[in-house]
C-alpha cells in the first residue's frame, strides 16, 4: 500500500455519500507498498480501507480483483470484502482515479517471521488456492514470462543505474526462461504478491490476506515460489531452510503437490525472483517525486535469483524428494 494521489475532505465526503457506511470521522494515508494510493477511513459505522487505483493498474482488471475478494470471503477465507455503494456497484471514481472501499481486516503484519508463521502462511495459501477453484472470472498473469521482457524494455537500458552489470544478467535470464518456462502444471487463482505486509496475524495465528491487486490465474507453484522468496530469506540474504520446510510442509498437508510441481519449484523460485527484480528495478529508476513510499531495493531479488539458479532439487527447500 502507498499514497500517490492526495484526497481532500470535501471530495471524500461526497464520495462516501454514495455508501451506507456512516459519516467520516477521520482518514489518513498508508505509506506502505508500491502500487496504489490507500487510506485508512474511520466513520461512525466502523473502519475501512479506501483504495485509489493508480496508472499501473488496468481499470478493466478491477472487476476481477473485487469479485475475487467477494468470492473468497463467501467461501470463508479471511480477506477484505469490497463494500458496495447504495447503487450496488463496488467501484467508483475519486480524485480522478478508480476507487473502492473494502472492509478492514484485523491483524498486523510481521516485521520478523519465524518458522511457525511460515507454516500458517503455507496452510493459508493452500486454502486460498482451494477456495478460488470455482471462481469463474479469469485474468492472465501479466507478470509471467511474456510480460518480463516488455517490463525490462521499459527500463530504457538504465538497469545498470540500479545495479552495475545488471543489464547483462537480466538479458541472460530472460533468454533462459523464454525457452525453459514450465507449462501444464496445476493452475488456478493465485495471489501473486504475498509479501509479509500482505499477510496479517493475530497472536501468531493467520488472520487473513490483503492486497489482491496482482491476483491472476497461473500455476499454483508460482505463488508458492513467490512466498519462498518473500518469507524464507533473512535480511543478510541467507536462505532459512527451516522456514521453507515449514511453509511447504504446511501447504502440502492442505493441498498435496504433484511430482511435476516439486520438480518445477526451483525454476519457478528463480523466475519469481527475476519478476520482482524487474519491477523493483523499474520502480528504482522511475520513482515518482513526492511519493510517500520508498522503492524497494532490487539487490535483494538479485541475490535470491542467484541462489535458486544453483538449486537442483526441492531438497534444498527442506523437502524429501
Amino acid at each position: 500500500m502507498a499514497v500517490y494521489t492526495q484526497v481532500d475532505n470535501e471530495a471524500l465526503e461526497t464520495f462516501l455519500s454514495l455508501y451506507n457506511i456512516g459519516s467520516l470521522l477521520s482518514f489518513k494515508g498508508i505509506a506502505e507498498g508500491v502500487e496504489n494510493s490507500n487510506y485508512l477511513l474511520h466513520t461512525d459505522a466502523g473502519t475501512y480501507i479506501l483504495t485509489l487505483y493508480e496508472k499501473r493498474v488496468d481499470a478493466s482488471d478491477l472487476p476481477f480483483f473485487l469479485g475475487l475478494m467477494n468470492h473468497l470471503a463467501a467461501k470463508g477465507f479471511a480477506c477484505p470484502t469490497p463494500v458496495r455503494q447504495s447503487s450496488g456497484t463496488m467501484l467508483g471514481t475519486l480524485a480522478g482515479r478508480p476507487a473502492a472501499i473494502v472492509s478492514f481486516l484485523e491483524g498486523v503484519w510481521l516485521r520478523k517471521s519465524l518458522p511457525r508463521h511460515c507454516a500458517e502462511l503455507g496452510a493459508g495459501l493452500a486454502a486460498m488456492h482451494i477456495a478460488g477453484a470455482d471462481f469463474e472470472v479469469t485474468r492472465p498473469n501479466a507478470l509471467s514470462v511474456p510480460g518480463w521482457r516488455p517490463l525490462y524494455d521499459a527500463c530504457n537500458g538504465r538497469a545498470d543505474e540500479a545495479i552495475p552489470g545488471l543489464s547483462q544478467e537480466i538479458e541472460q535470464e530472460l533468454s533462459f526462461f523464454e525457452q525453459n518456462w514450465p507449462t501444464n502444471l496445476p493452475s488456478g487463482v493465485i495471489h501473486a504478491d504475498l509479501f509479509p505486509d500482505n499477510v496479517f496475524f493475530i497472536h501468531d495465528k493467520l488472520s487473513g490476506f490483503i492486497d489482491f491487486y496482482f491476483a491472476c490465474n497461473d500455476a499454483f507453484v508460482y505463488d508458492i515460489a513467490i512466498c519462498l522468496n518473500a518469507w524464507c530469506f533473512e535480511r543478510d540474504g541467507a536462505f532459512n531452510i527451516s522456514k521453507a520446510r515449514s511453509l511447504l510442509q504446511a501447504y502440502t498437508q492442505v493441498r498435496p503437490l504433484s511430482a511435476d510441481e516439486l520438480t518445477a519449484l526451483p525454476l519457478f523460485a528463480r523466475g519469481s525472483a527475476l519478476r520482482f527484480l524487474l519491477t523493483r528495478t523499474y520502480d528504482w529508476i522511475n520513482h515518482p517525486e513526492g511519493a510517500l513510499v520508498r522503492p524497494k531495493d532490487p539487490r535483494e531479488c538479485l541475490k535470491q535469483m542467484r541462489f535458486h539458479k544453483d538449486v537442483t532439487s526441492p531438497a534444498a527447500y527442506g523437502l524429501d524428494y
